[in-house]
């Protein structure tokens, strides 16, 4: 076998830090399993408590498999989350068989439609993190209760500090290419 020269190296090396700089959108079970969207039977099985320990990123999407015929999905405001009013949803899914992109970072709240089952804990919060917290693959995800801020994505910081970990890739891939 012969031995890889160091530009073939460094070539390789580049390859390796530029595809473990992006990652790759990721669709989450809600709850972790099919037939999770329903009252739960204890605090315990609350959805918020898979939330927590979910990360989720600009670009995912949350599915939802439930029967349609007895339950929908209702995107709402973090108001209407609390008081589980149902009258003026953001969006409604039906049909059994959700999927909903999450395309900035922020909390998201759903209850759920049919009559009575928010006010018995039928309700998520979903927190997506910011492109420049995600980069952060270590740090523990947040939970709903550090979200209680409106649902808009915080303003962008200037500093050195806000290079995305796909930039600074590239740039370490090409030092070891100058090499």
């Amino acid at each position: 076998m012969a031995a890889i020269s160091r530009p073939q190296l460094s070539s390789v090396l580049l390859l390796l830090f530029v595809s473990l700089s992006f990652s790759e959108a990721r669709d989450h079970l809600v709850g972790g399993k099919s037939g999770a969207w329903k009252v739960p039977a204890s605090d315990a099985e609350s959805l918020n408590h898979w939330a927590e320990k979910s990360r989720f990123n600009i670009g995912d999407s949350l599915v939802w498999e439930y029967d349609g015929s007895k339950d929908s999905v209702l995107q709402v405001t973090k108001r209407d989350y609390v008081t589980c009013n149902t009258s003026k949803p953001i969006e409604t899914y039906t049909g059994g068989s959700t999927k909903v992109k999450l395309p900035h970072s922020g909390p998201y709240y759903f209850i759920s439609g049919a009559n009575g089952n928010c006010e018995k804990g039928q309700k998520v919060i979903v927190v997506v993190i910011s492109e420049r917290r995600s980069n952060l693959k270590n740090s523990p995800a947040p939970s709903p209760a550090e979200s209680e801020g409106p649902a808009v994505a915080p303003a962008p910081t200037s500093g050195a500090g806000s290079l995305s970990g796909g930039f600074l890739a590239v740039v370490l891939g090409a030092m070891l290419v100058a090499v």
